[in-house]
């Protein structure tokens, strides 16, 4: 059921997608002006209501063990993704499963080895659950950012990139909030590459709009406050990002 959230919710979620580990109710309740039991009360209401799912911590396994973290981009039969994802998420060595609304590579697997054969292991699991890989990459490294619209008024304009994972070579993936203005705003993916507004080397492979995920194609027409997952082999630049900011 859904849950409509206040002020103080949202604050209490930037604060903790920030800094889970070292952030407290008083802190919080500092910057929000009201009392540190409050927000304990709050903080226990959103994880009764699965709003708040869990903390978690963020690894790098190169240096713990030298171990590689690759990621699987799959695709799986629309009506048994979610069994499938279920099942993928016990196989050794997976860390995370995405699953994706609609369109191929409607799964994302990320999984730990300790070495090439290691993955090869985990990659042969995924393929008996009935999962066609369809791209894998290595991941270099990854970070995430709290949510900047649930974050303080301050007047400072919000970063653009919400996440970003760094691939082998010089492959990378962003995840970008459009902007209005921006210069991709209102205009179809095969006329933004047409008129070199966005680069041939940047491939759009996903777009999260409202509550839904679609599958782009050349006809998709970016939007305001469209969420874009962008890949390219060359990485993913100022200027890529440029084109999905507002003036």
């Amino acid at each position: 059921m859904e849950h409509r959230l206040d002020e103080i919710d949202r604050r209490i979620i930037h604060a903790l997608m920030d800094d889970a580990r070292n952030v407290s109710a008083p802190t919080i309740a500092e910057d929000v002006s009201v009392s540190p039991g409050t927000i304990r009360n709050r903080i226990a209401q959103l994880e009764d209501r699965g709003i708040i799912t869990g903390y978690h911590a963020s690894i790098d396994f190169e240096r713990a063990g030298d171990r590689l973290t690759n990621l699987f981009m799959c695709n799986a039969p629309v009506s048994e993704r979610e069994t499938v994802a279920r099942r993928a998420q016990v196989i050794p060595g997976v860390t995370n499963v995405r699953e994706l609304m609609t369109g191929r590579r409607n799964l994302h697997v990320l999984a730990v080895g300790e070495d090439t054969d290691d993955l090869r292991r985990i990659a042969r699991s995924l393929s008996d659950l009935g999962i066609e890989i369809e791209d894998e990459v290595l991941v270099q490294n990854e970070t995430t950012h709290s949510y900047a619209p649930f974050g303080p008024n301050d007047g400072e304009r919000a970063e653009t990139v919400t996440d970003f994972i760094s691939l082998s070579g010089d492959a990378e993936v962003a995840e970008v909030t459009v902007e209005r203005g921006a210069p991709i705003a209102g205009i179809s993916l095969e006329r933004a590459v047409r008129e070199g507004v966005l680069d041939d080397d940047s491939l759009v492979i996903a777009i999260e709009r409202d509550d839904s995920v679609l599958t782009p194609h050349g006809s998709t027409e970016i939007q305001p406050d469209d969420i874009v997952t962008v890949f390219s082999r060359g990485g993913v630049d100022e200027e890529t990002i440029e084109t999905f900011r507002g003036e």
